[in-house]
């Protein structure tokens, strides 16, 4: 150590995800900027799509591309703007999810149909999607043919697989699925959350930084066990609200939402509630009272699936740590490595 280097002071593990999160999120958010254009009076595009981005968020998903690069040797200058790309596809997402689930906020705020209609918020979210491939462009002078055009591949691959999820949310919304199983809920959730939120962000970093392909899945199992945490959490985060909470309490239940917590009170529940239940979520959100959602919510407590998603939570969150080690167990100590481990258990933890 030099005599004018500061004494290594490792942050706690809590302390180093927040950090970590909002320094990699100001730089995924600072480098997305300037693929946005420019917005002026009257205009009806460019506010729009800089909206959702403007409104921070956890940067979970930049910041995991971020940090497995740097896991893996990558300087951030290298996975910078797969980072923006995320980011902006994330951002896409969020406002067609916002308008298929007729939800009221977004990080605290109205969401962006609420604001200025459905016509123009669908609008801005076709063209956040299609912003979401220009930084991919940067990577062929970043990183060259090889790695850009594996990056435009996985990006692809996640794409599909979120559509694929979404539609099994939704299609099971439409047709009142009450017959679900746990296993199908993960499965949705691999598809929906985790190749976005997890499962993409940790491969293209691992890509960026030339990790080697015998990692990919690893990785893979590591995002699905992760992200299905991560999921389940939120889940129950919407039943348990709190402070610092940024959507819509109890929103899930509004929406009909099949989370783990409902489909083991499918399970659970006498045939005179199961038939209440059925009654309740083939009606329309807007048909959906306070008392009835108030009702289902004293159920899902009363029969214990709260445990049963925090258990499952739980084992999810353990095997993702197994996974971790063999992933990056052989990789050199750094705050990138110390920030992927303490994610893991920091997800369980977090209040929004």
């Amino acid at each position: 150590m030099g005599a004018l280097e500061p004494p290594f002071t490792p942050e706690a593990p809590a302390q180093l995800v927040q950090q970590v999160l909002a320094d990699y999120g100001r730089l995924a958010r600072d480098h997305l900027q300037r693929y946005l254009p420019p917005a002026g009076p009257g205009d009806y595009l460019g506010r729009l799509v800089a909206d959702y981005p403007g409104r921070g968020g956890k940067s979970l998903r930049p910041a995991l591309c971020l940090a497995a690069a740097g896991a893996f040797g990558a300087e951030p200058e290298q996975a910078l703007p797969t980072a923006a790309s995320i980011e902006l596809m994330h951002n896409a997402l969020l406002i067609h999810d916002d308008i298929e689930d007729d939800s009221d906020q977004r990080r605290g705020q109205p969401t962006l149909h609420a604001l200025y209609g459905v016509p123009l918020a669908l609008n801005a979210g076709d063209a956040l999607g299609l912003l979401s491939l220009r930084p991919l462009k940067a990577n062929l002078a970043r990183l060259g043919p090889r790695v850009a055009g594996r990056l435009y591949e996985e990006t692809e691959q996640m794409a599909w697989e979120t559509a694929e999820g979404q539609a099994m949310e939704l299609g099971w919304r439409h047709d009142n699925r009450i017959d679900l199983s746990d296993d199908d809920y993960l499965t949705m959730v691999l598809k929906k959350t985790c190749w976005l939120t997890t499962i993409h962000p940790l491969r293209a970093g691992c890509l960026i930084a030339g990790g080697g392909d015998e990692r990919m899945q690893g990785l893979f199992r590591l995002g699905f066990f992760f992200g299905a945490a991560f999921q389940i959490q939120d889940d129950l985060l919407n039943l348990e609200g709190g402070d610092g909470y940024g959507k819509e309490p109890d929103g899930d239940l509004l929406e009909g939402k099949r989370t783990l917590m409902l489909l083991y009170l499918l399970r659970a529940a006498t045939p005179t509630q199961r038939e209440r239940l059925r009654r309740f979520l083939a009606c329309p959100r807007a048909r959906r009272s306070a008392r009835d959602v108030a009702w289902v919510r004293e159920r899902i407590e009363a029969c214990g699936a709260m445990d049963h998603a925090r258990a499952t939570a739980r084992a999810l969150a353990g095997a993702a740590l197994h996974e971790f080690e063999v992933v990056f167990g052989d990789r050199p100590d750094s705050r990138d490595k110390r920030f992927l481990h303490a994610l893991i258990t920091w997800v369980l933890q977090r209040s929004h």
